[in-house]
């Protein structure tokens, strides 16, 4: 402190009791000026600088990819989860997301079909998934009429015993699809069948029953094939009992019927397809695998023909079309009518040709000739 003088007093000494603390406490406010303002203490929230989501591995994150392709239920589903972020969808494109995705992921709409969508099934099938080589095997096969290539993905799903591979390179090899008539190998065609019935292909199993029953490429064995034929109509009845019971037990109710008319007075009444005839029970028709529902869509959206004459399969849920004139055998009663395959000329007998087929005594083809000395183009009715 200073008077008028100049002179000042002494500093005071602190005293021996004070703590550090407080001493420097006292040099502190002997430093600088007097205030009595007091100073705000400012709180500074500490913010994170990275997402959670980015700390996850990436093998965690693919792993969970994985398990969501697997159970997608339509392209969407798998299809936004990539358009979320960047990282997404670089991990979504992960060959072991790819191989585990379901055949739901790629049913595609015909109408909606890219250079996008083709690059997609390309990568899912070499990252091995069966699913994606047959879907591309048959679209390439039959609608892009690249030959070479769709059966050699169907052959590639088929190597991994892919029942429905088997059988369509079955159906191939009975009808020589894409070269001659004098490629049909049956003996090929009753192997692959008899493979696909091995795994539980339903349409593998009436196919080969029909086979044995008029000896198609294999030694004659009615009592066998009738085996094969009552094992695949068990089998589908199964199927569509265990697919309803678990969505409702009530709409199975409403689905299975029992017929207790004789069987000579049964007739196809609805939606319903009577596979099990001999028993007298009327179970819907099976739902068409996505492929097969990709040739539907891609051959009605131009006109319903493949052009050139050639026909598609008269059953709704096959899509398969002639690669060439007279592939597929005709309704020996009526003409209306072709089929690829016996299966599917069973199918569509119960289903609904059983109702619209009428006997005529002579019909022609397209250009007018007559085709009753063609005998490789002639179905019996079973």
């Amino acid at each position: 402190m200073r008077t008028r003088t100049g002179l000042s007093y002494p500093p005071l000494q602190p005293t021996a009791f004070a703590s550090g603390n407080r001493k420097r406490k006292h040099h502190v406010a002997a430093d600088r000026p007097f205030c009595r303002k007091r100073n705000k203490l400012s709180y500074h929230i500490k913010t994170p600088t990275s997402d959670l989501f980015d700390s996850l591995p990436d093998d965690l994150v693919i792993t969970i990819l994985s398990n969501l392709s697997s159970a997608a239920s339509s392209p969407s589903d798998f299809i936004n989860i990539l358009l979320t972020c960047k990282r997404l969808n670089n991990l979504g494109l992960n060959p072991m997301v790819l191989s585990r995705a379901s055949q739901k992921t790629f049913a595609i709409r015909a109408k909606n079909w890219t250079e996008s969508a083709h690059r997609f099934l390309k990568q899912c099938s070499d990252a091995g998934n069966v699913e994606a080589c047959y879907t591309l095997g048959m679209i390439r096969f039959y609608c892009l009429q690249n030959r070479g290539s769709g059966a050699s993905l169907m052959a590639k799903a088929a190597i991994c015993s892919h029942a429905p591979a088997l059988y369509s390179l079955a159906v191939i090899q009975f009808n020589g699809s894409g070269g001659s008539k004098n490629d049909k190998d049956l003996r090929a065609g009753v192997a692959l069948c008899a493979r696909a019935a091995f795994l539980g292909h339903i349409d593998a199993l009436r196919e080969l029953g029909h086979c044995l029953q008029d000896g198609y490429g294999v030694r004659q064995n009615i009592t066998e094939g009738r085996r094969f034929l009552v094992q695949a109509n068990a089998r589908e009845l199964a199927a569509v009992l265990s697919s309803e019971a678990a969505s409702s037990v009530a709409a199975s109710r409403s689905c299975l019927t029992w017929n207790t008319q004789p069987p000579h007075h049964r007739h196809v009444t609805g939606s319903g397809c009577p596979l099990l005839s001999d028993f007298g029970c009327n179970i819907p028709a099976p739902e068409a695998h996505p492929a097969s529902q990709f040739l539907a869509e891609w051959f009605e959206a131009r006109g319903g023909s493949p052009g050139n004459g050639l026909r598609l399969c008269s059953h709704v849920g096959c899509g398969r079309p002639e690669t060439r004139r007279h592939e597929f055998r005709r309704c020996s009663v009526c003409g209306a009518v072709n089929y690829c395959s016996r299966a599917c000329q069973a199918l569509d007998w119960k289903l609904r040709h059983k109702i619209d087929c009428a006997p005529v005594e002579r019909w022609l083809d397209d250009n007018g000739d007559g085709m009753d000395d063609v005998a490789d183009d002639i179905m019996d009715e079973s």
